[in-house]
């Protein structure tokens, strides 16, 4: 009896941990008990150190709120906040676990006391690493952790967004899912105003507002997000045209600069169509210098002159 109460509330706070609210019934529902056994189970929570809050009426239901205390995750005040501090980092700084850095970034500060927020933030804005290499924007860890939360719960947000001229307009939209590519963070969201599957920048968006109206979500078109954030991005006009014809297979180049997967077309067994067109003169030549193999090359003008003068820097510096 007494194993069966432990799993059934451990599996109460896993529930409570994955949906901003729960109403009585769901839970009764999900965990196969009666309303009058929930309310123990949640008092025992409440006795572990957990802050569930809970409302009456016809909406009401309960919540993991962030409280007093931690709940024992067994962690101190210092650990607690170190834990925060390194995944806001790697679910900021594109480390290759962004996206699981991200899910428990957004379980933990669900929970965390008010006094650790202050020094989360002291210690976020006063550190600082040295960066060999810029990747572009960094993402916001707090803009990525409210966004995490709408996708979540599939609430809608309204947000102002700019456009790649610096024009801002105002947007409301469904959100999806988040999706890193290239070194940028990208929302995938169903525009409500224009009723259409969107993709936004996340160094554009600005002022993020939960409108507290939470929807049954959709279908992306295709069941996957990072696929169709791809193919979205490959379409997207750019300022400079580069296409290069290579000579090694798709699989091989693929391999090698995997943010252009859907940039990259095979010819034959023994070549394919690589289009490394930007908006960057900068990014075009490391694109093509990463190919590391031959290929012929039809690009704009611009492209040409920014490659041959490239080209005379490195000559003259090697004579």
């Amino acid at each position: 009896m007494t194993s069966d109460m432990t799993a059934r509330t451990l599996r109460l706070l896993s529930l409570l941990q994955t949906r901003r609210e729960w109403s009585g019934a769901d839970l009764s529902d999900r965990l196969g008990v009666t309303v009058r056994t929930l309310r123990r189970d949640i008092d025992r929570l409440r006795g572990l150190g957990y802050p569930v809050d809970s409302s009456r009426g016809h909406t009401g239901g309960y919540r993991l709120s962030s409280g007093t205390g931690l709940p024992p995750l067994l962690l101190e005040d210092a650990e607690a906040v170190a834990v925060t501090v390194a995944l806001r980092t790697a679910a900021g700084g594109l480390t290759g676990i962004e996206e699981s850095a991200l899910r428990a970034l957004a379980k933990l500060e669900q929970v965390l006391p008010r006094r650790l927020r202050g020094q989360v933030t002291a210690l976020q804005t006063s550190l600082a690493g040295i960066t060999w290499e810029s990747r572009g924007p960094r993402a916001d860890p707090a803009l990525l952790a409210a966004l995490a939360f709408a996708c979540r719960d599939h609430e809608i947000i309204t947000f102002g967004y700019a456009d790649r001229h610096g024009r801002t307009t105002s947007r409301r939209a469904e959100p999806f899912h988040l999706v890193d590519s290239g070194g940028l963070w990208y929302l995938l969201a169903h525009d409500t105003g224009r009723d259409d599957w969107r993709i936004f920048r996340l160094d554009r968006i600005t002022d993020p507002v939960p409108t507290g109206r939470r929807v049954p979500p959709r279908e992306i078109p295709g069941a996957d997000p990072a696929a169709f954030v791809a193919a979205r991005l490959s379409a997207a006009p750019t300022r400079y045209r580069a296409v290069a014809t290579v000579h090694a297979p798709a699989d091989r180049i693929r391999a090698r600069t995997r943010y252009l997967a859907t940039r990259i077309r095979p010819v034959d067994e023994t070549s394919c169509r690589v289009d490394a067109s930007d908006d960057s003169l900068t990014r075009i030549a490391q694109t093509l210098a990463g190919l590391d193999t031959d290929y012929t090359l039809d690009a704009d003008p611009e492209v040409l002159d920014h490659l041959r003068e490239t080209a005379r820097r490195t000559l003259r510096a090697t004579d």
